[in-house]
């Protein structure tokens, strides 16, 4: 059997002998070069698994064979070896499409389990992966979205997945991880607005033993949870202050002290990240972290949202509509003509999630198995034009129609925050007294 092959690019014999040696050990078969010139000779002459650079070379960076490997060798991960401290010029070597850093002194940990994934990536390509059934649509934007993932999937590089509420941000964090090399490892979704202030540090750190009342036992936090694997801090813009300060910690320094420990722990995690509000508008408001922000947003993926690809809602439809009756064990419901097309002219705030529940709400009404647009009780969904009017013709009572979309938004809110009715007020930028007054007049329990 061949062995697999590495590419070791730095100008410091010692660094050379001490990566040599380690990968050697893992059954490597190893090259050096002392330049970009050099490694460009070695890459002509051979094929490789993997290439280990220094960020400063005597003839040139380790950006610029970055940018060569990918241009002509686009199937070999590149890892920047960069030195201490230099965080920026690793975010720069994630963004320019390296697979992930290390810093000196080389941890050889860290490196080992480096070069373990950087292997499982490249043995995993040439596979035909089959377009995944929970990501459907043959739309550009979804083409394109798709192929994206692909792409982002093979960097350990933080991923900020941007898109409005409703639009799949989870699912295509789920799906970054899935086909990347720590797609057996953990994938941990937390929502950070459903978490209340005074046990965040609990949560994502853990804690001692009588760190506090109430700890009864030690607790793994999530990022011990997620090592190995990935983490998605989902509406990562509810995070207040205090806490943004030592998630930035966390990541800068890949590690955690648990609440009451006092040593720190090693995590090797892969941060994804989502909200439905505009990070930077929230930067240039005070209440994000610019610093944070950079680190997250290494690497922007946009959702679209559904009517920005219309052509897509037959084919969800079919199939969530095939899925409901697959549940019930009912025959399966069509769309008429007429409810089509309104679905295709509708605005669909609440984007694929609001589909959803729409149609599972028609399928429930509707007779003979055909969903007619009455069914589809638009009025009760927000109908807005194009122009982000509202329809008019479609509204028969002002009050009922104002209390229709307050109550869908109070729902959402106590739905995406798992019904924790503080986080849903402080989404809706309510008072809790306010939040209590709402549920109460519309008899939500």
């Amino acid at each position: 059997m061949t062995r697999q092959r590495a590419l070791i690019v730095d100008d410091e014999p010692d660094i050379r002998e001490l990566l040599e040696i380690t990968l050697g050990r893992m059954k490597l078969d190893t090259r050096s070069a002392r330049n970009v010139k050099e490694a460009r000779e070695w890459l002509a002459k051979e094929p490789f698994d993997l290439c280990l650079t220094d960020m400063r070379l005597p003839d040139g960076t380790g950006l610029e064979l970055v940018q060569h490997i990918l241009l002509r060798h686009p199937q070999v991960p590149v890892a920047m070896i960069t030195a201490y401290g230099s965080l920026d010029t690793a975010i720069n070597a994630l963004k320019a499409g390296a697979f992930d850093f290390l810093t000196k002194p080389v941890d050889l940990g860290r490196l080992r389990e480096l070069v373990a994934a950087a292997l499982r990536l490249r043995s995993a390509d040439g596979e035909e992966l089959p377009v995944d059934s929970r990501l459907l649509g043959d739309s550009p934007p979804m083409k394109a979205m798709r192929k994206q993932i692909l792409k982002l999937a093979r960097s350990q590089a933080p991923v900020y997945i941007s898109g409005e509420s409703g639009s799949g941000k989870e699912l295509v964090a789920r799906l970054i991880h899935e086909q990347g090399s720590r797609g057996e490892q953990p994938f941990i979704p937390v929502n950070c607005g459903a978490i209340p202030t005074e046990l965040m540090e609990s949560e994502f750190f853990g804690h001692k033993k009588g760190s506090f009342t109430g700890a009864i036992e030690d607790k793994q936090g999530l990022f011990q949870a997620a090592n190995g694997g990935t983490l998605f801090l989902d509406e990562v813009a509810d995070l207040p202050l205090p806490m943004q300060v030592k998630l930035l910690r966390a990541i800068q320094e890949k590690a955690v002290r648990a609440v009451g420990g006092q040593q720190e722990l090693i995590v090797d995690v892969r941060i994804l990240c989502a909200t439905h509000k505009d990070l930077a508008g929230e930067v240039a408001a005070g209440r994000f972290r610019q610093d944070l922000y950079y680190r997250l947003n290494v690497i922007e993926l946009r959702v679209p949202a559904l009517r920005e690809r219309r052509e897509d809602i037959a084919l969800l439809a079919d199939i969530m509509l095939k899925r409901l009756a697959d549940g019930t064990g009912l025959s399966p419901a069509k769309l008429d003509d007429d409810a089509l097309e309104k679905l295709k002219s509708y605005r669909f705030p609440g984007n694929v999630r609001e589909l959803e529940n729409m149609l599972e709400r028609a399928y429930t009404l509707c007779e003979d198995d055909r969903i007619t647009t009455s069914d589809l009780r638009l009025a009760d969904s927000m109908p807005i034009s194009e122009n982000g009017e509202a329809n008019l013709a479609q509204i028969d009572n002002l009050e009922d129609y104002l209390e229709a979309i307050e109550r869908k938004l109070i729902m959402q809110a106590l739905e995406e925050t798992r019904w924790n009715r503080t986080a849903a007020a402080q989404r809706l930028g309510l008072s809790f007294r306010s939040m209590r007054y709402r549920l109460k007049k519309l008899g939500i329990d």
